[in-house]
């Protein structure tokens, strides 16, 4: 197997738009560290090329992605590695919220945040699971793209927290919606997430690749200044409606749920592993 099969992020680039796939395709696309840094610089380096007009963002295999990894053999939440996203100190070692509050500022909230930045379109192309950490990634995008057998769900209040990090729940769905897909931990079919406007287009599962790249060339036809000046214009809409301080004030009840179940159960998971997650959601 050729070293790029290896690498946590494959990159290719045809034309105007590269394409940015994650690829722990036998973890269902689990974010470890070694994927979010590689996810950077991968994003950094469609931004700096000229060429490139578009960005698709997209999951090897079956499954977009199953979200952070909490127990796959590739889980390397206690190593160190270069912060990009901000300039709290390496959490490896410290400990408690110390550790934990610095380490999810950098790889979860802080390089979500600045990758809805990067001033050129991204598009998701999500095929089946996007769950918990894998709804972060898509939500960053300007636009997603779901295969017919797509679903997606933010199981986490079964750990006593409330949603994923980067807390756009109702944002990119009504605040009904949003409160019933949180206070169950259901799927969401990916019929019914483009109903509540979280989804652009749902596409067969065997044109899902055809038809983002179709999306993403006939954006590329734009110009590249008014493509950027238009996604910052939408994104300021979305922080004067609340979304940045938002996401704010939820990281801070975020931590206080692992605190208080550090304190309380047998974790700061409050004891859901990857077996009783699966086991909880039937």
């Amino acid at each position: 197997m050729s070293a790029a099969h290896d690498e946590p992020v494959r990159y290719e680039k045809r034309g105007p738009v590269a394409t940015v796939t994650m690829n722990r395709p036998g973890c269902r696309n689990a974010q470890n560290s070694a994927m979010t840094y590689a996810l950077d610089r991968a994003f950094y380096r469609a931004a700096d090329d000229g060429e490139v007009k578009t960005v698709v963002l997209a999951g090897a295999g079956e499954h977009f992605s199953a979200g952070h990894d909490i127990g796959t053999p590739g889980r390397d939440a206690h190593l160190p590695f270069e912060r990009r996203a901000g300039l709290w100190w390496d959490h490896s070692d410290k400990e408690g919220a110390e550790s934990r509050f610095a380490r999810e500022s950098e790889v979860y909230l802080g390089m979500c945040r600045r990758w809805r930045e990067l001033p050129k379109p991204v598009i998701a192309s999500v095929q089946g699971a996007c769950v918990a950490g894998g709804l972060m990634l898509a939500w960053v995008c300007d636009l997603i793209v779901a295969s017919d057998d797509a679903f997606f769900a933010d199981p986490v209040v079964r750990m006593g927290i409330p949603g994923v990090e980067y807390f756009a729940h109702p944002w990119v769905m009504p605040p009904r919606i949003a409160k019933e897909f949180l206070y169950t931990g259901d799927r969401m079919s990916a019929q019914r997430a483009y109903e509540v406007g979280m989804v652009n287009r749902v596409v067969p599962r065997a044109e899902l690749t055809l038809r983002t790249d179709e999306l993403a060339l006939r954006i590329a036809q734009m110009p590249r200044m008014g493509l950027a000046l238009t996604k910052r214009a939408v994104n300021q809409a979305e922080d004067l409606q609340g979304l940045h301080t938002g996401m704010d004030s939820v990281f801070g009840l975020h931590h206080l749920a692992h605190a208080h179940n550090a304190e309380t159960a047998p974790d700061a998971l409050g004891g859901m592993d990857i077996r009783a997650m699966k086991e909880a959601s039937g």
